[in-house]
């Protein structure tokens, strides 16, 4: 008796976790039947499949079968339209380096000056626009209407390019800088070395003073000997 009571708490825990992976089988197994569509049946068979696998232990696995975390998600899809940004911007700044050449303003120049002549001087049935031009005019608002914001795209890719720019040449500046001191500081300390060494002078200066003192000697060698003593 005092064994069973002993282990009734450890079995109640074991009940209690047995439970709660039934239930988060179940819960997983409406999941899916709400994703996939499926009918009262299939959805009944699926929960008991799932409890099956909780009382096993095995309801991580099923778990990780329906959800691949190293697998990409498939694509959903999507009512606006896919295009690349990077593409589109490249076009953008062949568009605004057009337009901002000469070339540009004496080709739409030459456009102006024929339609405008066309539809004054040719005849009434073969004329498109008559005055005041409508038609020119809305085909050039048109035109400016993209041609602004492709230019703004243009800029602020440009900006972009010259922040990263500027980035680049901050952190080469400041590399430089301490390079700079670095070696200044190697040079100071090399300096402050070399006054410590002996050089080439000072040896040859030491040399000719004990030769002069040599000399000295052999010259006077009794008053040199009377000096010592």
């Amino acid at each position: 008796m005092g064994g069973e009571r002993r282990g009734d708490p450890a079995r109640e825990r074991r009940r209690e976790q047995l439970r709660v992976r039934r239930e988060l089988a179940r819960e997983h197994a409406r999941e899916d039947a709400r994703e996939h569509g499926l009918s009262g049946r299939e959805e009944e068979a699926s929960e008991r499949l799932r409890s099956r696998a909780a009382a096993t232990g095995s309801s991580a696995l099923t778990r990780s079968a329906r959800v691949r975390l190293d697998q990409p998600r498939a694509d959903r899809r999507r009512l606006l339209p896919v295009y690349d940004p990077e593409a589109f911007g490249r076009l953008s700044e062949k568009v605004a380096r057009f337009l901002g050449t000469g070339r540009f303003i004496v080709w739409m120049t030459l456009v102006i000056v024929v339609w405008v002549l066309w539809n004054v001087f040719a005849p009434s049935h073969l004329r498109w626009d008559e005055y005041p031009f409508i038609f020119l005019t809305l085909m050039l608002s048109l035109q400016a209407s993209y041609a602004a914001p492709l230019i703004l795209l243009a800029q602020n890719r440009q900006d972009d390019r010259d922040r990263v720019n500027l980035e680049q040449d901050r952190k080469q500046n400041e590399r430089s800088i301490a390079d700079t001191e670095y070696l200044t500081r190697e040079i100071a300390a090399l300096r402050m070395g070399l006054g410590e060494v002996a050089t080439r002078d000072w040896i040859r200066s030491e040399f000719q003073d004990l030769i002069k003192e040599m000399d000295e000697r052999r010259m006077f060698p009794q008053e040199s000997d009377e000096g010592d003593r």
